[in-house]
Order: structure tokens, then C-alpha cells, then sequence
């Protein structure tokens, strides 16, 4: 009875227009108290000879359930035999591959923290990352290993060539299965830390984001809410969005082994790879970013193929905002593939907003979607921290189970990140309309998003600085058809330096990964600041804009003469 008045006064109170915070329009959904591994393999019994993930390339390297489920205990039996305890980070270092689930979830059976590197990064990035973590130990592949050779931790070696130095992947599991299982184990609990993924949060360097076991398994149980037992085992997903991404780890390998579907895996984007994969494996859902869809609507290679033997059901982009005509275009190219504009964070666990699935109400185009069942969401005033009434631009703030512990080892940027009140703060600028769209307009944060991939302005500016040339820089992001965005960089050099723009690009590219690049040099006079210091990047950017419309002005007057 005193419950019922509560939630009487609640429901009041929220639509009073003094009510700024809003849940979800569906009911809260059980979250499950158990384990991640647990969690995603419970009930696959009647699955367990079906195929879970399969190659795109090769049909001959797949792995059914069972082997999956059996997997996971010999990695976690071997990473215990090896000294692995509780709260242990183990750095993955390896592209897309069949068994990149089994290590992931292997490393948290056995109470590890499972922490993701690109492999495409540069060697002082992974370093960087293994320190950052405290990391104890690192699986890779051959292809990676010259990269994390030299971090002075053990490495594991996943395929059949025995490299000097490192512990061989199937040698490891050969005597896992020979070893006692009198091996201790301490029992995995969900408060217990089970990923750290990198990210560069709202601003500033990259930091080990905290997820527990609760987390993650809190952020599919709101994902998957609306899947019901009709649709179990029936969804074959597309795994191109890379795994050692907090959406590719959580929202593909993991919703995947819950719903009983399959993963068609792939290692790098190639367009006619893309389409024979798509076609060839009947794939029904397709994670991808806004660059792949500008290949499918722009690129003539797409009219080679029959697109009527596409299975393909729908498609999500996350990693950057759709333009609204390229979603038009889309649309019209594929009319039987609905696009799902989707909302997530690394420090959020993964997804945070998106489109319902079939017979839950139809999408707004250009939405991000709606609040999934157990979140709470609120746009503030990001100087004052006030809340704004619907239809008011202000920061998005999210209160869930699925929010990080924090940044390891990083105090001041998590209480910076996390209010006292347990709203993450997201460091987006969006709204919500009257039927629950929520709509992302723009970011406070600096990051620049390349293809989907984070670059961090501050991380680039350090490497320029660096430079025995360079007095000063700062980096911004240039608008770019194809990529999103690119970085671009205003450099000051020093008196008598004789570099030229393309000898400052090569030198970021000889100390970044490919797609942290600086794309564009613009030397200048002074980076401009304002009376506190802080760089004033909008300024900047104008400057950059303008510039390269005249050298297109240019390039086309030339053209035409």
C-alpha cells in the first residue's frame, strides 16, 4: 500500500514540469545476479553442437557452443596454473578472430580483468596501456608479436607456430586438460572487476575504464529486453566492429552467446569481402559505422552484386552521427533494411540508447533512439548543472547499474566523470522530445571520432611536442566525407626549423596508430588561447575550414583553365 502511493506521488511528480529526469517508457527488466560467462552461456544446451562463430573468409575456422563453453574453462584453468589471480589485467592484443571470445571470457572465468588493445596501435601505445593497467600478462597472435615482445610480461601466442619466448595457445590448453583441478579458485563474485577497456572519456589522455561483472551483465539484460524466446537462435550477426571495443566484446561476442545466435567474423573492412560475407552467410544484423554505410550507397563495386540475395534485416551505426541525407540515400539503395541509430559509451558498459526492435514503435529518423528499461537520463546545463525541461539542449547524464566503477588509478577525472549522485556525466550535448526520442546534437568533449575510432587531441599534441621543432600545437577535427572526421593540426615551429608540413605528418604517424594520423598540417604564427590557457579549438577549426576551401577554390579554378 505505502508502495503503490509512492510510485502514485512519483509518477505526479514527474509530469510536473519541475521534473527534469526520465526513465524509461518500459517496464524495468530482471537483472541477472550471476557471473558474465555464467550469464551468456546459461541455457545452451539444445545449442551445443550449432556454430557460434565462423570466419568470413574461411568456413573451415568456426567453433560450435560446446567448444566455446569448453574453451573458456581450459583457458581459465591454464591462466590460474600460471599464477593469474582476482583482479589480474591481462592485455589482448589480436584483430577479429574465432577465438577472441573464448580468451575474453576465459580471462574472467578465472577472475582476470579482460583489457583490450588495438592491434593497430603503435608499440608505446600498448606499452602505455599494460602499464596504465598493472598488467600481469598479454595474449596475441604471431602477426602482433614483435609488437609486445619487449614489455617485459608473459605473452601467449594464439595458432600452432611455436615462437621463442612466448607460451603457445594450444599447448597451454594440452596441459590444462593434463593438470589437477585441485588448482585454487577463487569464486568470481559480480561486484569483481572483469574488463578495462581504454578510452579517452570526455577529454584528456586514455584511462582504464572499471566494468564489473554487474555491469556488463546489467547492460545486455537492458539491450536484449526486447528479444523474446521466438527469436532466440535465429539472429546472425556480422562481426566487423572490432572485439577489443567495448561494443564488439559486449554487444556482438556476448549478446550473441545469450541469444543463442551466430557471429561471422571479420578481420578489416574491404568492400566485396564485406558483401560475399554478407550474402554468402546470410548475415540478418550488421554493426558498422557511418563510413561503411557512404561505401554501400556511393561506391559502384555495391552494383556488381545481387542485392536481392541480401538476408540482411537491419543495420546499426554507433560510433559517429549519420548524416541525414546519407540515411536517406541508404534507405532508398536497401528499402528492406531498417538503420538503427544507436547511443553507447565504454564507461556506460556499451549501448545506452537505441531504436526498439519489430512491434515496439517505429524509430524517429535521426534519433539515437529511446531509454532502455533500468536507466535514468537527464540533460543538464553543463555550467550549471541545472536540469532542463524536455526539448531544451543541455548534457546528457545516465544513472544505471551498467555505470563504470571508475578510471583506474584516475580519482579526480572519475569524480569529474561520476557525480556524487551516481550520474554519469557524458559530456554530450543532446534533448528529449515528448514521445522519448532522444537526440544527440553536438559534444562538449574534444574527441574526434575517425571512422569510428577515438582520437584524443591531447595525446596527438603531446607527440607534436615532442618534435625538437615544434613550440606549439593543437589539433581539432576537420569535417571529412568518407571518415567522419580527421585530425588536423595548427603547428607553431621554432625560429629556423626547416620542416615542412608532410615531415610534421610523418613524424605523428611514426609515433601513432594509422588512424590517430594527423591529416592536414596548417603552420601558424600562435595557437590561440584563451586568458585561462585553454586552446580556442572552434577558433581554430574556422581558420582550418576556411583554408581548405580556399585550396579547393583553388585547385578547381586551376581545373577549369
Amino acid at each position: 500500500m505505502v508502495e503503490a502511493k509512492h510510485k502514485r506521488a512519483f509518477l505526479k511528480l514527474k509530469q510536473s514540469n519541475k521534473y527534469k529526469l526520465t526513465s524509461s517508457r518500459w517496464s524495468n527488466c530482471e537483472t541477472s545476479v550471476v557471473a558474465l560467462p555464467v550469464f551468456v552461456y546459461e541455457n545452451s544446451g539444445k545449442y551445443e553442437e550449432r556454430c557460434l562463430v565462423v570466419d568470413s573468409r574461411n568456413n573451415k575456422a568456426w567453433v560450435t557452443y560446446s567448444e566455446v563453453v569448453r574453451g573458456v574453462h581450459r583457458f581459465s584453468k591454464a591462466l590460474r596454473s600460471l599464477g593469474l589471480r582476482k583482479g589480474h589485467v591481462v592485455i589482448v592484443v589480436l584483430p577479429n578472430v574465432v577465438e577472441y571470445a573464448i580468451v575474453a571470457l576465459g580471462i574472467m572465468a578465472a577472475g582476470g580483468v579482460f583489457s583490450g588493445a588495438n592491434p593497430a596501435s603503435h608499440v608505446s601505445e600498448i606499452k602505455k596501456q599494460a602499464e596504465s593497467a598493472d598488467a600481469k600478462l598479454i595474449v596475441t597472435n604471431s602477426t602482433n608479436y614483435e609488437k609486445v615482445k619487449s614489455l617485459d610480461l608473459p605473452v601467449i601466442v594464439l595458432g600452432d607456430e611455436i615462437i621463442e619466448g612466448a607460451m603457445n595457445w594450444n599447448k597451454l590448453l594440452d596441459a590444462a586438460d593434463r593438470a589437477s583441478d585441485d588448482l585454487k579458485k577463487e569464486p568470481v563474485q559480480q561486484n569483481d572487476l572483469c574488463a578495462m577497456p581504454f578510452s579517452s572519456g570526455t577529454t584528456g589522455m586514455s584511462k582504464g575504464v572499471m566494468l564489473t561483472h554487474r555491469n556488463l551483465v546489467a547492460n545486455l539484460c537492458s539491450t536484449l529486453f526486447a528479444v523474446t524466446p521466438e527469436m532466440v537462435g535465429l539472429v546472425t550477426t556480422l562481426g566487423l566492429i572490432p572485439f577489443f571495443h567495448i561494443y564488439g566484446i559486449t554487444g556482438i561476442c556476448c549478446a550473441t552467446l545469450r541469444t543463442k545466435g551466430k557471429v561471422v567474423v571479420m578481420g578489416r573492412f574491404e568492400l566485396k569481402t564485406f558483401l560475399n560475407a554478407l550474402i554468402a552467410h546470410e548475415v540478418t544484423f550488421a554493426p558498422i559505422v557511418p563510413p561503411i554505410i557512404l561505401s554501400l550507397v556511393k561506391n559502384p563495386i555495391v552494383d556488381e552484386f545481387n542485392l536481392s540475395k541480401l538476408k540482411l534485416q537491419a543495420v546499426m551505426t554507433a560510433a559517429a552521427p549519420l548524416a541525414p541525407e546519407l540515411l536517406n540515400a541508404f534507405e532508398h539503395k536497401f528499402p528492406n533494411v531498417s538503420v538503427q541509430e544507436a547511443y553507447g559509451l565504454t564507461e556506460h558498459s556499451c549501448i545506452t540508447l537505441t531504436h526498439a526492435q519489430k512491434g515496439l514503435g517505429s524509430p524517429h529518423k535521426n534519433s539515437v533512439g529511446f531509454i532502455l528499461p533500468n536507466l535514468e537520463v537527464k540533460f543538464v546545463d553543463p555550467d550549471t548543472g541545472r536540469s532542463l525541461p524536455r526539448k531544451t539542449p543541455g548534457e546528457l547524464c545516465v544513472r544505471s547499474q551498467c555505470v563504470m566503477q571508475g578510471y583506474y588509478k584516475q580519482v579526480d577525472e572519475s569524480a569529474q566523470t561520476i557525480d556524487k549522485n551516481g550520474w554519469l556525466h557524458t559530456g554530450d550535448i543532446g534533448f528529449i522530445d515528448d514521445e522519448e526520442n532522444v537526440f544527440i546534437i553536438d559534444r562538449i568533449k574534444e574527441l574526434i571520432k575517425y571512422k569510428g575510432f577515438q582520437v584524443a587531441p591531447a595525446e596527438l599534441e603531446a607527440i607534436l611536442l615532442s618534435h625538437s621543432s615544434v613550440e606549439d600545437a593543437a589539433v581539432v577535427p576537420l569535417p571529412d566525407e568518407e571518415a567522419g572526421e580527421i585530425p588536423a593540426a595548427s603547428v607553431v615551429l621554432s625560429p629556423g626549423a626547416k620542416e615542412t608540413e608532410e615531415d610534421i605528418m610523418n613524424y605523428v604517424a611514426s609515433n601513432a596508430a594509422h588512424y590517430k594520423k594527423v591529416r592536414m598540417v596548417h603552420f601558424v604564427e600562435s595557437i590561440p588561447k584563451s586568458p585561462s590557457g585553454k586552446i580556442m579549438r572552434r577558433l581554430i577549426k574556422e581558420k582550418m575550414v576556411e583554408k581548405m576551401k580556399k585550396n579547393s577554390l583553388t585547385k578547381s579554378k586551376v581545373n577549369t583553365i
